[in-house]
């Protein structure tokens, strides 16, 4: 063993910081649903920077030193506080804020969201179904993103007021009507939240027939 270690010191070196890099600086999340939709659309492969908010000790939720502060409209991939898997999401509220949604319009401190750009798509599902759908331009507090309804689909259309606490944080998928965010799963602390995704790194489509989406490599997160 001794041997051995000395003859691959390079090799398990590389490894070490290889693997504290993925843990404590950056790491890449797949995107196996389409909650984030037409954000993110499923066989995305994101960017995510775990420095964006917090330091953390590598394989755990325990904050070294804060990084910076979770901006509304920020995708953030999260750990559930349902269940502990890991989520990504649209940050849409934070500590202090009202939240509200009736029918399907977003409210934040009394201020209404506005949709622009409405055109008709399809959602495809299991199977090969599909479903009606609704892409718009979302606006609200400076911030714009493209969100998605399901018409056709039994959802959660109105929610709240809700005001987020200290330290709490209010998710919403982009695909408003597939989506298990904070409707749910309720508010995120933010010893749970593991990083900002920024950029696409890789695509393919998965649904399909798994060849490259090479348009949406190195494409940047709105």
């Amino acid at each position: 063993m001794h041997s051995f270690l000395k003859d691959n010191r390079g090799f398990i070196a590389f490894l070490v910081c290889f693997g504290f890099f993925r843990l404590a600086i950056a790491d890449w999340n797949p995107i196996p649903s389409g909650s984030m939709r037409p954000t993110l659309v499923e066989g995305d492969v994101v960017l995510v920077n775990r420095l964006a908010y917090d330091f953390k000790l590598p394989l755990s939720d325990v904050s070294v030193l804060e990084m910076g502060t979770p901006q509304r409209g920020d995708v953030i991939t999260f750990t559930s506080p349902k269940d502990g898997t890991r989520l990504i999401k649209r940050l849409v509220a934070v500590p202090g804020d009202v939240v509200e949604l009736r029918d399907e319009v977003l409210t934040i401190n009394g201020e209404r969201a506005a949709y622009d750009g409405v055109r008709a798509t399809t959602e495809p599902l299991e199977h090969g179904a599909s479903t009606a759908a609704l892409q718009a331009t979302e606006r609200i507090g400076g911030n714009t993103r493209k969100v998605q309804f399901l018409p056709d689909v039994p959802a959660l259309r109105n929610f709240g007021p809700v005001t987020v606490p200290k330290d709490h944080f209010f998710f919403l998928g982009d695909n408003r009507d597939n989506s298990a965010d904070s409707r749910f799963i309720g508010l995120v602390p933010r010893h749970l939240l593991i990083g900002r995704a920024h950029h696409i790194v890789v695509s393919a489509n998965i649904l399909g027939d798994w060849l490259p989406r090479l348009e949406r490599t190195a494409q940047r997160i709105q």
